[in-house]
This record gives C-alpha cells, sequence and structure tokens, in this order.
C-alpha cells in the first residue's frame, strides 16, 4: 500500500478520528503509511486544534512531541490574506455559505500558498476548493459519510 503520493496538511477531523479509532482498516493504513513517508504536515492552526484536544498536561506534552517530529509548514501573513479574501468570495458566492469554520480557511490557506493538500473528514474544504481561488487538493481520509 502506498501513501497519498503528495505533501498533505491533515485537519482534526483526521486527528479525533485516529484517537478514537474510527480511522481504521485500509484507510488506517493508508494514513500510516503517508505518515511514514513524511507526507502528513502541520501547521500553526492545526496544532492548536489537536492540542486543544488533550485532557490535562501530560497528554498535552505527549501529543505536542508526536505532531512536532513532523514537516511543519508556516502561517504566513499571506496566508492569513489569503483566508480573509476566501472568506469574502464564499459570503459573494450566490447560494454558498462563507460559514465555513476560520481555522478551516486557514489551513487551506496554509496549504495553497505552500503547496500542498489538505487530507480530512471535513465537506468544508470541499467548499472552500470549489468555491474560491485557493487551490490546494482536499483529500478525504475515507468515503463521506464512512465514519461518524
Amino acid at each position: 500500500m502506498t501513501g497519498y503520493g503528495q505533501g498533505l496538511l491533515f485537519d482534526n477531523s483526521v486527528w479525533a478520528r485516529l484517537l478514537d479509532g474510527r480511522l481504521d482498516g485500509s484507510a488506517r493504513e493508508k494514513f500510516e503509511t503517508a505518515l511514514e513517508d513524511g507526507e502528513l504536515w502541520t501547521c500553526p492552526p492545526t496544532l492548536l486544534e489537536m492540542r486543544y484536544s488533550a485532557r490535562d498536561s501530560e497528554a498535552f506534552a505527549l501529543t505536542a512531541r508526536r505532531l512536532d517530529a513532523l514537516p511543519h509548514a508556516p502561517l504566513s501573513g499571506e496566508s492569513a490574506t489569503a483566508a480573509v479574501a476566501a472568506q469574502a468570495e464564499l459570503a459573494a458566492t450566490a447560494g454558498i455559505s462563507h460559514r465555513v469554520k476560520p481555522v478551516d480557511l486557514l489551513i487551506a490557506s496554509v496549504a495553497e500558498t505552500r503547496g500542498l493538500g489538505v487530507l480530512h473528514y471535513d465537506r468544508d474544504y470541499d467548499t472552500i476548493a470549489r468555491h474560491t481561488s485557493l487551490a490546494f487538493d482536499s483529500i478525504w481520509v475515507a468515503p463521506r459519510g464512512s465514519m461518524g
């Protein structure tokens, strides 16, 4: 089995399902291969979300160590500006809501400015990819609706 064949920021929607066991079978194997191959990246918004889920200081430290070992894409001023612009694009598009999570806009903008895709289990990324000028690959970790 191979990974995803590209660098990907991975979203908290993947992290949470990995931790609670919902990411299993071939989807988990593919994720683990990508992890071993150095394809999976973090960025400040993903780190904030994933570390937030830690229940205590010990869990926080363990989570931080695991995530700090991965390649890291910085959140630049360019990325922040692109996220704000993408939100405005969504608001200006008839029939599309601008109400995607702000952190998802930031993650998508980091992916776009760094030439990465986004690995997720969250339809917001498809909305951002289809209806804004942010150019990134929106990759589902498993088929939509296959995991809670």
